[in-house]
C-alpha cells in the first residue's frame, strides 16, 4: 500500500494581521509546518498554534524563513551558508521551547518560501541548513523539494529526510517549482491540484509546464494554508487519497 503525510504551513498570522484557516484545516492533515517568527509567526501565534496541533495528533515542524515579513519570506536574500546556519538554528529553538513546555516533541524542518527554493539549488547553503538541523537534534527530520539539494544534504549528515511534493504548484522541467513571478506557478482547480497529488504518490511521475512528465518521489506533500481554497484542497485529497487506498499518516509513524 502506497503512504503519504499531509503537511501545511501554518501559525502565519502576527499580531493582529490574521492568516490562513489553521483551525479548520488540522483534521485532514498529519503534519504542520509552524512559522518561527522571522517570516510571519509570534510567540503568542507559535504557542496556540503548537497546543492546537497536539490536541489534533498532529507532527509539529519548524518552519524557518528569512527575516523578511514584509515580504512573507518569499524574495531572495543574498545570505551566507553561515547565515543559513544560524537563522535555522534560532528559529528551531524557538519552536523547540514552545513545544517541549506543551509536552510535545517537535517532528520535523521545513525551511520556507525563498530560503526553501534557494537550497533547492544551493549544495552549500542546503549543506548549512543540515547542519544546522543535525546538531539541534539529529532525531529531527528534515522536509526538503523531492531530489533536491537539501533532501541530498540532509540524507549525506545523517538526517532522515522526506521528499515533498506540492497540491498546488506546478513544476519545471528540472523538477524545481515555477517561481511564483509567473502566472502560471499555482494550480487554483481542484480537481487539478488533486490528480495531480494522486500522479505522483501512486506514480511518481508529474507533468512538467513543458510537457513531459518527471520522476518524482512523494513522502509528504505540501498544501498551502494560505490558499483561497486551502480547506476545500485539503478536504478533498485527504479523502480522495483514502479512496485510492493511499495510506495518510506523518511521516514519524
Amino acid at each position: 500500500m502506497h503512504r503519504v503525510d499531509l503537511n501545511c504551513d501554518m501559525g502565519e498570522s502576527f499580531g493582529v494581521w490574521k492568516m490562513g484557516v489553521d483551525e479548520q484545516i488540522l483534521p485532514y492533515i498529519t503534519s504542520a509546518n509552524l512559522a518561527c517568527g522571522f517570516h510571519a509567526g509570534d510567540p503568542a501565534t507559535m504557542r496556540k498554534s503548537v497546543v492546537r496541533a497536539l490536541e489534533h495528533g498532529i507532527g509539529i515542524g519548524a518552519h524557518p524563513g528569512l527575516p523578511d515579513l514584509a515580504g512573507f519570506g518569499r524574495r531572495n536574500m543574498d545570505i551566507t551558508p553561515r547565515d543559513a546556519y544560524d537563522m535555522v538554528v534560532y528559529q528551531i529553538g524557538a519552536l523547540y521551547g514552545f513545544v517541549r513546555s506543551e509536552g510535545g516533541v517537535l517532528q520535523h524542518v521545513k525551511p520556507h518560501g525563498a530560503l526553501y527554493n534557494m537550497a533547492a539549488k544551493s549544495a552549500r547553503l542546503s549543506e548549512a541548513i543540515a547542519e544546522a538541523v543535525y546538531k539541534v537534534d539529529p532525531t529531527l527530520i528534515l522536509f526538503g523539494l523531492s531530489g533536491s539539494e537539501l533532501v541530498k544534504a540532509g540524507e549525506a549528515i545523517g538526517l532522515r529526510t522526506a521528499h515533498e511534493v506540492f497540491a498546488d504548484r506546478t513544476y519545471q522541467q528540472d523538477g524545481t517549482l515555477t517561481p511564483r513571478s509567473q502566472a502560471d506557478a499555482l494550480i487554483t482547480d481542484e480537481d487539478t491540484s488533486v490528480q495531480q497529488v494522486l500522479r505522483m504518490v501512486k506514480e511518481g511521475k508529474v507533468t512538467s509546464r513543458q510537457g513531459a512528465d518527471i520522476s518524482i518521489q512523494a513522502d509528504t506533500v505540501c498544501l498551502h494554508g494560505d490558499g483561497a481554497h486551502a480547506l476545500e484542497f485539503a478536504r478533498k485529497i485527504r479523502s480522495l487519497l483514502e479512496q485510492s487506498e493511499v495510506a495518510v499518516q506523518a511521516v514519524s509513524h
